[in-house]
C-alpha cells in the first residue's frame, strides 16, 4: 500500500458493544460490574488473609497470593474501560492507552500461564515427595520461581506490543473488540505483517503449550501417586489439595481456547440474535404482567 494512504492514528474506537441496544448494554454493565467487584474483593481478601496469618505462609498460599495479585491486575487492565464503554458510551481509547492496555494484558496473561504451571509443580512435590517438600519448595526456591515469572513475561509483552504498534495503520481506527487485543488491532495495519504473525503464533504456542504440558505431566504423576494410596480417605485428602487448582486451570484454558482458538463468528449476526432474544424476553415479561 502506498505511503500516502497511511495515516497517523491518535486514538482507537472500541466498537464491540456499540451496536447493542441501550437496554442490553445497561444489563451487561450491571452484570460485569458485579463480577468485577466480587473478583476484586475476593482476591484482595485472599492476599490480606494469607499475609496476616502465619499459618498460611506455606508455598501453596504464596503461589495463591501471587495468583490473586495477577487476577486483580488482569481485571484492572480490561474491565474499567469496558464498563466505561457500556455506561458512558465512551468508546474511544488513545493510541498510548491502547498500547498500554495490550502490554499489561500480555504481561499478566503470560505470568498467569507460568504461575499455574508452577502451582501444578508445587502440588506434584507436595503429594509425590512430601518428605522433601520443605526442602525443595523453600523460601529461596519460591523467590527464584517468582523472579522467573517476571523474566518470562516482560520480553513477550514488550516485543509483541512494541512491534505491533510500530506498524502503520490504515484510515480506519475501529477495533472490533471491547479492549485492545492483538488480533483485532492487527487487522488495522497497512503493512506486511507475516513475520509478526509467525512470531505471535510461535510465541503463543510456547507461552500456552509449555505450561500446559508441564501441568499435564505434573497431574499425570499426581494421579499415579494418588491411585497408589491404599485408603479412600487418604486419596480424598490428596485429591482435595489439588481440586481448586484444577478448577482454576480448567477455567483459564477453556476461556483461552474459546477466545483464541474458536472458529470466527460473524459479529453482527451474533449481536442481532442477542438483541432478538432480549426483546422476546422483554415482550414475554410484559405479556405476563
Amino acid at each position: 500500500m502506498a505511503a500516502e494512504n497511511w495515516t497517523r492514528i491518535s486514538e482507537f474506537v472500541l466498537i464491540s458493544f456499540s451496536s447493542l441496544p441501550t437496554e442490553i448494554q445497561s444489563l451487561l454493565f450491571l452484570t460485569f460490574l458485579t463480577i468485577y467487584l466480587v473478583t476484586l474483593m475476593g482476591n484482595s481478601l485472599i492476599i490480606l488473609v494469607t499475609l496476616a496469618d502465619p499459618m498460611l505462609h506455606s508455598p501453596m498460599y504464596f503461589f495463591l497470593r501471587n495468583l490473586s495479585f495477577l487476577e486483580i491486575g488482569f481485571n484492572l487492565v480490561i474491565v474499567p474501560k469496558m464498563l466505561g464503554t457500556l455506561i458512558a458510551r465512551d468508546t474511544t481509547i488513545s493510541f498510548t492507552g491502547c498500547a498500554t492496555q495490550m502490554y499489561f494484558f500480555f504481561f499478566f496473561g503470560v505470568a498467569e500461564c507460568f504461575l499455574l504451571a508452577t502451582m501444578a509443580y508445587d502440588r506434584y512435590v507436595a503429594i509425590c515427595s512430601p518428605l522433601h517438600y520443605p526442602v525443595l519448595m523453600n523460601q529461596r526456591t519460591r523467590a527464584k520461581l517468582a523472579a522467573a515469572l517476571l523474566v518470562s513475561r516482560v520480553p513477550v509483552a514488550t516485543v509483541q506490543t512494541t512491534w505491533l504498534f510500530s506498524f502503520p495503520f490504515c484510515a480506519t481506527n475501529k477495533v472490533n473488540h471491547f479492549f485492545c487485543d492483538s488480533p483485532p488491532v492487527l487487522r488495522l495495519v497497512c503493512a506486511d505483517t507475516a513475520q509478526f504473525e509467525i512470531y505471535a503464533i510461535v510465541g503463543t504456542i510456547l507461552v500456552v503449550m509449555i505450561p500446559c504440558l508441564l501441568i499435564l505431566c505434573s497431574y499425570t504423576r499426581i494421579a499415579a501417586a494418588i491411585l497408589q494410596i491404599p485408603s479412600a480417605k487418604g486419596k480424598h485428602k490428596a485429591f482435595s489439595t489439588c481440586s481448586s487448582h484444577l478448577l482454576v486451570v480448567s477455567l483459564f484454558y477453556v476461556s483461552l481456547s474459546l477466545t483464541y482458538f474458536r472458529p470466527n463468528l460473524r459479529n453482527n449476526e451474533v449481536k442481532n440474535a442477542l438483541s432478538r432474544t432480549f426483546h422476546k424476553a422483554l415482550a414475554l415479561r410484559n405479556h405476563i404482567l
